[in-house]
């Protein structure tokens, strides 16, 4: 019994890998920015409102660990990066448009609360 335990103790849940890579303030909205074309921190900076640069860096470095993102560093003065969405990060877009979908049935139950 007690080998039963450990085993489930040990067991990887998918959708707790999932929710933990995606986790944090950041992270989708840098996705949506990568989305519509956008690939150098600085464009993130001007793009989401209130992001600290450090914050931002350490999400990115995150996500490119995590392989949602990959980095290209230019050889050039100033120094030039820019991320791009790797293949998972692309399935990770498909997701977030079905969730975005999601989101709008829940609007008019929202609405429908605050009028009562």
């Amino acid at each position: 019994m007690e080998t039963k335990e450990r085993a489930e103790e040990n067991k990887i849940c998918p959708l707790e890998v999932a929710v933990n890579t995606i986790s944090g303030k950041w992270k989708i909205p840098i996705v949506w920015q990568i989305n519509e074309g956008k690939k150098r921190p600085s464009e993130f900076l001007r793009g989401i409102a209130k992001v600290d640069r450090r914050v931002l860096n350490q999400q990115l470095s995150e996500m490119v660990e995590d392989g949602i993102l990959t980095k290209q560093s230019f050889n050039e003065l100033p120094p030039r990066v820019e991320y791009t969405l790797t293949e998972l990060g692309e399935k990770l877009v498909e997701i977030l448009w079905q969730l975005n979908d999601w989101g709008k049935l829940l609007i008019p139950e929202k609405e429908e609360s605050l009028n009562r």
